[in-house]
């Protein structure tokens, strides 16, 4: 895919847009003033592979919070703004590697203004959110979601040329709609009209698993387009599994190379051992593999004779079951036979050699 092309940006150490990688993001779910429990929860996402975090900042016990975790958190810190501009400066103070706002929900533009000319003496970027809930001003109809999102990449441009006038230009912008649908309609539509990188996700998505769905069909439908600098996969639940799932976006589309990937059969009534579970405790297993540049490691656990032993061949290293046991493959040769309990046991010692011998 052809990535679209962008102004570059920089959060601490992490390029956006141009020719950086697409960067991964997440939200701490914790109490901001609460420093030590926020920074647990910084060094967990860190551990997963995120690239930047963003912190809520409701108020100013948060905001002067943000002297204490900005130097001892390990990925750039990113404050999250609503509403209150000196809650923005004081971030800012703070030391933050960004921050977020929607201009439309503060006091007037004045106080924006002080807000930008603050980033602009710190030499930090501000990202522009908007919501589709959030991007009406009082009073304001719309009648459907694609209207919303027509709006919020007007009003989008409108902020970032202000922004521009006041001779402000390290601008990131979002537009998360509620649906994939419109939020693919939204970003397609601002791609063409400017050169702002994007942080691309889908807002309030539900339930876990339909939230999985519809930020794997929104983001990743933008990203093989070539449209997004760096995404957040919103989840009601523990930021990590919001890092996890994000790189299994990227790695799905060739833009991340993870350690692992397991595959497993979809199963019939030819298999006769539970390849469901044993796959589920493989991936949860390699998920602690540490993170490398190399080859992926692949990992197969096949249920039968019939596709098994070719997919299990065609891995780096693969199971193919049978009754009580397992033919273990390694890089498409057979080695030997292996009990039902130790199949497990067995794939990841494997996949754990062959990423030692890749690194």
């Amino acid at each position: 895919m052809q990535r679209r092309q962008t102004r570059q940006i920089a959060i601490g150490p992490v390029k956006i847009g141009a020719c950086a990688p697409i960067s991964i993001q997440t939200m701490t779910k914790t109490d901001t003033a609460d420093v030590a429990a926020t920074l647990d929860q910084i060094r967990s996402v860190a551990a997963l592979g995120c690239d930047i975090v963003r912190l809520a900042v409701p108020d100013m016990e948060a905001a002067q919070a943000l002297a204490a975790i900005c130097p001892a958190s390990p990925i750039p810190v990113v404050a999250d703004i609503h509403f209150d501009a000196r809650l923005a400066v004081t971030a800012i103070e703070s030391g933050v590697s960004a921050i977020r706002i929607n201009p439309g929900n503060m006091a007037d533009m004045d106080a924006v203004r002080n807000v930008v000319d603050k980033a602009a003496s710190a030499g930090i970027p501000i990202r522009i959110g908007l919501n589709s809930g959030s991007v009406r001003r009082r009073g304001e109809k719309v009648q459907s979601e694609f209207e919303l999102a027509d709006l919020m990449v007007d009003r989008a441009l409108e902020y970032a040329r202000q922004f521009e006038s006041w001779g402000f230009a390290d601008t990131k912008i979002s537009l998360k709609a509620s649906t994939a649908e419109a939020t693919i309609y939204a970003y397609r539509k601002i791609a063409p009209l400017c050169d702002y990188p994007l942080h691309v996700g889908v807002t309030a998505t539900g339930p876990h698993e339909y939230a999985v769905v519809k930020s794997a069909v929104g983001i990743g439908a933008l990203l093989s387009e070539g449209i997004g600098d760096t995404i957040r996969v919103s989840l009601s639940g523990p930021p990590e599994d919001e890092v996890r799932i994000g790189r299994e976006i990227l790695a799905s589309l060739g833009l991340l190379t993870l350690p692992y990937e397991v595959i497993s059969c979809p199963t019939c009534g030819r298999a006769s051992l539970d390849v469901a579970a044993m796959a589920r405790t493989v991936e949860e297993a390699v998920r602690s593999l540490p993170l490398h540049g190399g080859k992926t490691i692949r990992i197969a656990v096949m249920g039968c004779e019939v596709n098994g032993p070719g997919e299990a061949a065609d891995a780096d290293v693969g199971i193919a079951c049978g009754v009580d046991s397992g033919l273990l493959f390694i890089r498409g040769a057979k080695v030997r036979k292996v009990s039902s309990e130790q199949i497990v046991a067995t794939l990841i010692s494997e996949a754990r050699k062959l990423l030692a011998s890749n690194s």
